[in-house]
């Protein structure tokens, strides 16, 4: 009760704590943070200089002094202090909004994370919450966000089944009864496919690009099976023979050949979370079909290849990049079913 008084007046907030990207939506608001998983830091004295999306536009261009970090890899925290920073300067951004109430009572966050992550790993999200000034850090697995942010009906004794291919992971997740029946959380999603493009034009062209180009060709030329019209791309990076610039043009064709294996990576873990399926539950799906989320789903004609080859009808959510965030923002208003579904959280 007490808890909830206190959140008549802080400003609670959902967070989807992504690899690539953090998304945050605020009580009453909306979402009001897209920013860049990026911490940009002095080497030295370890001082937080840029986060977000000025912490972006500094990677690949910074003096060696200072470095450009995402303080999170395969969706789990690899940095502790930037995550807290990180996490700190956007819950103090959220404080800063006009209308917003000062800054005690400290806010209540619900926060996604993988399903397949560790104890330990769980304890450090939670921690760094706590210490970048949350009054109450809750952990939902993300499948469940996902699908609660999709406004599936989850605690139904009927089977839905929820595709998220992120930046640092891909969950699979089957739920009935606001539980997951099954799940997998696999290591294979966004920054896989930016190493294979990178990797792809150093064998091909030998040339050299960075993170960041990588994520424009897969952004304007990525795709799953052949488009009705093909597009092009002009790549600037740096030749490795000669070690001058060059700029070349590629095709969604050659892009799409980079990408093949670590698609076929991804519908062969569907193909196995599938096939451990409760028959009853199955017919579920093949009635209401799997719903893909996450910056995966926005590879152009993925949901057509997964159908494709797994005999299923595919959705892709509507705004698939916000479906875990609008998953937790909704949990703020429900503590009933925050208590069913959270895996950790509460007061520190």
């Amino acid at each position: 009760m007490f808890s909830k008084f206190w959140s008549l007046f802080s400003s609670d907030c959902g967070i989807d704590l992504g690899t690539v990207n953090t998304l945050v939506a605020v009580r009453g608001k909306g979402i009001i943070i897209r920013e860049p998983s990026v911490v940009a830091i002095h080497k030295k004295t370890r001082q937080v200089l840029a986060i977000g999306t000025e912490a972006k536009r500094m990677i690949g261009r910074t003096p060696a002094i200072i470095e450009a970090i995402r303080p999170l890899r395969d969706g789990v925290i690899s940095d502790f202090d930037t995550t807290e920073a990180m996490l700190r300067h956007f819950i103090q951004k959220v404080h800063s909004l006009p209308g917003t109430f000062p800054k005690i009572p400290r806010p209540r966050v619900v926060i996604g994370i993988p399903s397949g992550v560790t104890e330990v790993e769980r304890r450090a999200v939670q921690d760094a919450a706590i210490s970048a000034g949350a009054r109450e850090a809750y952990l939902i697995e993300e499948p469940m966000a996902d699908a609660i942010g999709a406004n599936l009906s989850i605690e139904e004794p009927e089977g839905s089944m929820i595709v998220d291919i992120g930046g640092g992971t891909t969950e699979i997740a089957l739920i009935s009864l606001g539980g997951m029946v099954l799940n997998r959380s696999l290591r294979v999603a966004g920054d896989e496919m930016d190493v294979a493009i990178i990797s792809y034009m150093r064998t091909r062209y030998g040339m050299l690009i960075g993170e960041r180009t990588a994520e424009d060709i897969k952004i304007e030329l990525g795709s799953a099976m052949p488009l009705q019209k093909e597009k092009e791309f002009v790549v600037r990076g740096r030749e490795l023979a000669s070690g001058l610039p060059k700029s070349i043009k590629i095709t969604s064709t050659e892009i799409r050949e980079a990408l093949s294996e670590t698609i076929r990576e991804i519908i062969n873990e569907i193909h196995e979370v599938l096939e451990e399926t409760p028959p009853e539950l199955l017919s579920d799906i093949l009635e209401r079909g799997i719903i893909i989320t996450g910056g995966g789903a926005l590879i152009r004609n993925l949901d057509k290849r997964i159908s494709e080859e797994t005999k299923m009808p595919i959705i892709v959510a509507d705004d698939p990049l916000t479906t875990v965030v609008r998953g937790c923002y909704k949990l703020l208003d429900d503590l009933d079913l925050l208590a069913k579904v959270k895996v950790t959280g509460g007061l520190k």
